[in-house]
């Protein structure tokens, strides 16, 4: 049965579109606005978005093989997204809508070549305590939440950015 990959993939599809829509419309100035959260532009939160899914995949995959996921902490997440937003500070809207097309498409075709079952499989996930969480779990709570997430940091800073005016 593939019912469940399929909705889990569907949902990352509308996530990563909503978001590719949303960062389309907006301005030069806009894709420049710091986010509340972190500060990072929000043009390098949607590349941001972009090039962790691959990462969000490889780390459900492991999980689906019943690998445990270990060295995965908040602060090597935190490295990765302070590296990624100084490598990334003057990325391109056409760059990173390029990029989050690519790999939502890539992360949506590898959760359909799960099965269900696959779903189910279990094992300890070091960045939650190596409590022992599905592959399903992980791929909701990275890969298919992610551009979600991150659609609502970028309209906050929007936001903001309207009331600064």
């Amino acid at each position: 049965m593939k019912t469940r990959v399929n909705a889990l993939a569907d949902r990352l599809e509308r996530g990563a579109l909503s978001l590719s829509s949303l960062a389309s419309s907006l301005t030069d100035e806009e894709w420049q606005i710091p986010t509340i959260h972190d500060g990072r532009k929000i043009g390098v939160m949607v590349h941001h978005v972009a090039s962790m899914y691959p990462i969000e995949i490889d780390l459900a995959l492991k999980a689906a093989r019943g690998e445990p996921i270990v060295g995965v902490t908040w602060d090597v997440v935190k490295d990765i997204n302070a590296l990624h937003a100084r490598k990334f500070d003057a990325v391109t809207k056409q760059e990173a809508l390029e990029l989050l097309e690519k790999n939502s498409i890539a992360a949506a075709e590898a959760i359909r070549a799960l099965n269900d079952d696959e779903l189910d499989i279990a094992v300890p996930l070091s960045l939650n305590d190596d409590a022992p969480l599905t592959c399903q779990f992980v791929l909701e709570d990275h890969a298919v939440r992610h551009a979600y997430h991150h659609l609502a940091v970028i309209r906050a800073a929007l936001q903001n950015a309207l009331v600064e005016f």
